[in-house]
Formats: structure tokens, C-alpha cells, sequence
């Protein structure tokens, strides 16, 4: 297995379509001498081939081919955990030809049906997972599991390749989607923690905790304003981008209402149309094609948010400003913007 790409900070550039579509273009070209190589096991020289190609996607994608589930090969494209690139690689994935006996395509490293039998060198020393022994800490309620990894090895090893070497095992463990979910806390440990349990386990651990948060939960809040104001809000539960990788436009919707309680809160009239106006979004926007998600709403000073998610190749943010063109008062607004991280939901992300 190898792994290659490098991180970058740079923002989304424009043309991330036309780099994709030039990708695939590329791969049809190259698919002969791409085949050769991988026939012969000449992977060292996989680098010079793919990773430019890769890089013109975007520099920050990490790559690397690995054994397909169906196919005999995969080639996975990642964004590595960062937020702003995991629409890019599933966009890219979302582009790709369909799989053939030779070649499957995936936007995040998927869990390794083998995960106990594999070792990789770690500054020449052998990681082997059937070696790995996890302490687990479920929080009580949270929607997730804090992990602390010890190996024999890690003795030996520096902070950095402890980290790299459990975040690689977490991957092969789970999948990458399945360790930004379930993965809370990640602790490399020099001494094997109390209670550990053998690392094979952690995929029923995480199964089970999963069962728990089958069905769509919602979170009830309260707080204040920075002004102190009362604020009210709900938020789907638990709630992460990951679940939703291609919805990286926000659209926020901003309604004024007129009867309040003496926090400021909706009450009355404007309470029952702002259920209504919900509803009618649910039914127009978010239901009928699947490409939007409403994930939170803010209510304070008279004024309700309700925060919404979509695929910019949809027409969400249209439909959205027509169900305001309804609303009676006051002014409505509907800001649109690209945030691949959920930044503006930060507060409330799992």
C-alpha cells in the first residue's frame, strides 16, 4: 500500500469541475501504461504518473492504489480528514468511470477486510495491528468513542509517527468516513491503558454505539446572544459534515417575526408560521431530490436562522429565496455562501 500527496491551506480555486473532468480525460488516456505497471508490480513508479495528475485536482488530495473489494485494485483519493477538500474527492469519485475487474474508485480510504493481518514499517520498526490494544471511552450520551492506542512499538517512536501510525490503523479499522463519525479523542499512549482491549474489536464497539443514533435525534438548546439576549435553538443530532460531503453551499435564511415573548422568542402567530414556513421548505427543498439538509435553527431578538446545506448543483438556494418571497413579517433574507467545513454551524458540529 502507498500513500502519497501533501496538505495545503489554499482556498477552493475555481474550475474544480474542469480539473476533475480533465482527471478522468487523463486516466482513459493513461489506463494502458497504468495497467502495465500495476501488472508488472512496478508500483514505485506509480508516483511519477499519478501524482501529477492528482495534484492538478487539487495539491492538498492524498492518494494511493490498495486492494479493491470487487475489483483487483482501488484507487483512493482523499481529503485526509480535512473538511474544505471532502467535497472535491467525492466529486471526483462521483465522476469516475464504473468500476471493472481491474479498477473500483473511492473519495476515502474504506476499512481493510484484513485489517488484523496487515504490518507497515514505521521508522523501521514493525506496526502490526494484530499488536494494537485500544482504551475505549464511550462519554455518556455523546455520539462517539475516545480512543487511546498503544503498540509496542510506540516506545520507540517520536509524538508525530505515533499519531500517523494510529490514525493509518483507526482507517484500516473502520474507513475514514466511519472514524471522523464515531472517532472522538485520539491519544497515542506509551503504556498500554488499563482496561485495553485488542484493536480487531473496535469495529463492533463502534457498530454498536451507531445503533444508538439510527434514527434522526434533534437537540434542544438555550443560551444568550453576545449582546444577552435569550437565544433558542435546535440542531439535527449528531450532526457532521461527513454525513453529507457534497453539501458544501449554505444557505441561511433569516426571518423576522413580530410576536414574541418577553425573551424575544416567537410566540403565537409568528411560532405558527414559522412551523409552517418549515414545513413548506421540507417539502419543497429538502425532501423531493435529496440534495439539501436543514441542520439547525436560531431564534433570538426577533429574528429566526434556520441553516441550511445543500449540492450548489442543485437549485436549493433558488427555491429557498422563493418560499421568502411569502413571508409577511418583515423583510426575509437568504445569504448564500461556500463552507465545505460547516464553519457556520461550528458550535453546534458532534
Amino acid at each position: 500500500m502507498r500513500l502519497f500527496g501533501r496538505k495545503d491551506d489554499d482556498e477552493e480555486p475555481a474550475g474544480a469541475d474542469d480539473a476533475i473532468a480533465g482527471f478522468w480525460a487523463w486516466w482513459d488516456d493513461a489506463r494502458p501504461q497504468l495497467d502495465a505497471m500495476v501488472a508488472a508490480g512496478e508500483s514505485e513508479r506509480l508516483p511519477d504518473l499519478l501524482g501529477p495528475a492528482v495534484s492538478a485536482v487539487h495539491e492538498g488530495l492524498v492518494w494511493e492504489v490498495a486492494p479493491g473489494r470487487n475489483a483487483a485494485h482501488a484507487l483512493v483519493v482523499t481529503a485526509a480528514g480535512d473538511a474544505e477538500l471532502r467535497p472535491r474527492a467525492h466529486r471526483w469519485a462521483r465522476a469516475a468511470p464504473p468500476a471493472d475487474l481491474l479498477w473500483e474508485f473511492h473519495p476515502s480510504r474504506p476499512a481493510h477486510p484484513q485489517a488484523a493481518e496487515l504490518s507497515l514499517d514505521v521508522e523501521g520498526f514493525s506496526f502490526g495491528l494484530d499488536k494494537l490494544a485500544l482504551g475505549l471511552r464511550v462519554p455518556r450520551g455523546a455520539p462517539r468513542v475516545d480512543v487511546a492506542a498503544y503498540h509496542p512499538i510506540f516506545g520507540e517512536l517520536g509524538e508525530d509517527a505515533r499519531m500517523d501510525a494510529t490514525l493509518l490503523a483507526l482507517d484500516w479499522l473502520l474507513g475514514e468516513d466511519d472514524v471522523a463519525r464515531w472517532v472522538g479523542e485520539i491519544s497515542p499512549a506509551t503504556f498500554q491503558p488499563i482496561d485495553s482491549v485488542p484493536a480487531v474489536h473496535l469495529p463492533a464497539i463502534v457498530a454498536d454505539l451507531a445503533s444508538e443514533f439510527s434514527q434522526e435525534q434533534w437537540a434542544q438548546l438555550e443560551g444568550q446572544t453576545a449582546g444577552g439576549a435569550a437565544l433558542a435553538a435546535t440542531a439535527r443530532y449528531p450532526l457532521r459534515p461527513v454525513d453529507y460531503p457534497l453539501f458544501d453551499q449554505h444557505i441561511a435564511i433569516t426571518l423576522p417575526y413580530k410576536h414574541r415573548d418577553e425573551n424575544g422568542l416567537p410566540t403565537g402567530d409568528s411560532l405558527a408560521a414559522l412551523r409552517d414556513f418549515e414545513e413548506r421548505l421540507t417539502a419543497r427543498l429538502l425532501k423531493p431530490r435529496g440534495d439539501a439538509v436543514l441542520v439547525a435553527q436560531l431564534s433570538a431578538e426577533r429574528h429566526r436562522v434556520i441553516h441550511v446545506y445543500a449540492d450548489p448543483s442543485g437549485d436549493g438556494a433558488g427555491h429557498a429565496k422563493e418560499l421568502t418571497a411569502d413571508w409577511r413579517e418583515g423583510k426575509p433574507r437568504v445569504d448564500v455562501s461556500t463552507d465545505p467545513a460547516w464553519s457556520a454551524v461550528a458550535a453546534f458540529l458532534s
